[in-house]
């Protein structure tokens, strides 16, 4: 019974049963055969589920030391035997610490998740400022992004790209798959800037140039729903450097979407089909982008994420090569392994990134 518990524990109580309803809830519907036959729902109520169980595990633990408080605060009050009432104290104690341990690990826990922070991403790097040089840094960060791919076991697959000639890169699009992708990425968006002489500067002046990268978690069906009438998609030849055909047989794809004005395009695959389906994709995740951003709009600027809004507009990082320094803008955080980072050592600026998100939800979320 609630009697026994202070106020806030029985707040606390509540918020907490009303999750475990919904928990048992999905238990019985992922038990109910009509539901069982259907994939789509499965897949859906098992996610929610799996994203709930933390927390109703914290809520069992939090209930028993919250019972077992108030059952010592019970037999306090009718003992009279001091040596038995010093031994009640320090057992009280160790209950309040470890009590305040499972409140802290519920806060974290409560705190909303990025719905779109287990998605796999899309990634477009696009040279800015800086002509050529600019070009061989977008270059640079790709082949960042790929290092860290391959350290962190995920799958990388170039969707389209577009090179200067001399191993730069105009842009290009790719997708990352993997656990956690977009959840450890979309920090990475907004204008990238390196500072350091070019090959091709004998002067040894030190130039500033830009790239910007844009995270896109990718869309499924689901999460955006695209007509078919919207559509205007053109098949050509995929062509390799100097414009010349690689091809005989037109298999590159690109779609615009009329209502948005965006266009994608995909030369990758030899198979039409398969470029049609990345094409597709990128879309979707545009069009996902676009909403997510539209939302964030709507949030004041008091709750918007301290660590960026994602904006490809934002200044987020500077690579300085004749100090080997690497800076990150909007956390002030500064290290000095330039040479590792850009071989795809990038999880120090990444958990630093993800732990500021965490502080700032924090602190606007209540218990």
């Amino acid at each position: 019974s609630y009697h026994k518990f202070n106020f806030q524990d029985e707040m606390m109580l509540e918020r907490l049963s009303s999750v475990e309803e919904k928990y048992e809830e999905l238990n019985k519907l992922l038990a109910d055969p009509e539901v069982v036959a259907d994939y789509t729902k499965v897949q859906q109520y098992a996610k929610e589920q799996s994203v709930m169980r933390e927390v109703v595990e914290l809520a069992r633990e939090y209930r028993e030391v919250i019972k077992e408080i108030a059952d010592l605060r019970e037999m306090l009050r009718s003992e009279s035997d001091s040596e038995i009432l010093s031994l009640a104290k320090d057992e009280q104690a160790t209950l309040e610490g470890n009590k305040e341990d499972v409140e802290e690990r519920l806060r974290i826990a409560l705190v909303p998740t990025d719905p779109n922070d287990d998605k796999n991403v899309i990634i477009e790097i696009r040279a800015g400022t800086g002509g050529e040089e600019a070009g061989l840094f977008a270059s640079n960060l790709y082949r960042m992004y790929s290092r860290l791919a391959q350290r962190l076991n995920w799958k990388l697959e170039v969707i389209d790209s577009n090179s200067t000639g001399i191993g730069g890169l105009k842009e290009i699009t790719f997708q990352v798959r993997g656990d956690q992708a977009y959840s450890k990425l979309k920090h990475e968006s907004g204008v990238h800037r390196v500072q350091r002489v070019p090959t091709t500067e004998s002067s040894g002046r030190i130039h500033t140039s830009a790239a910007t990268v844009a995270v896109l978690p990718e869309a499924e069906e689901v999460d955006v729903e695209i007509n078919q009438e919207d559509l205007q998609i053109d098949i050509y030849h995929a062509s390799g450097h100097g414009g010349q055909n690689v091809q005989k047989v037109a298999t590159a794809v690109r779609i615009k979407h009329i209502p948005s004005g965006l266009v994608t395009t995909c030369q990758d695959e030899r198979s039409q089909h398969k470029n049609k389906e990345k094409a597709l994709a990128v879309l979707r995740s545009r069009l996902l982008a676009a909403e997510i951003e539209k939302q964030q709009q709507e949030i004041t600027d008091t709750r918007r994420s301290q660590v960026g809004s994602g904006d490809r507009s934002e200044r987020v990082r500077t690579y300085n090569f004749p100090q080997g320094r690497i800076t990150d803008h909007r956390i002030g955080l500064t290290s000095y392994n330039l040479e590792q980072v850009l071989d795809g050592d990038l999880m120090e600026f990444i958990e630093a990134l993800v732990q500021v998100e965490q502080a700032h939800k924090l602190e606007n979320a209540s218990l």
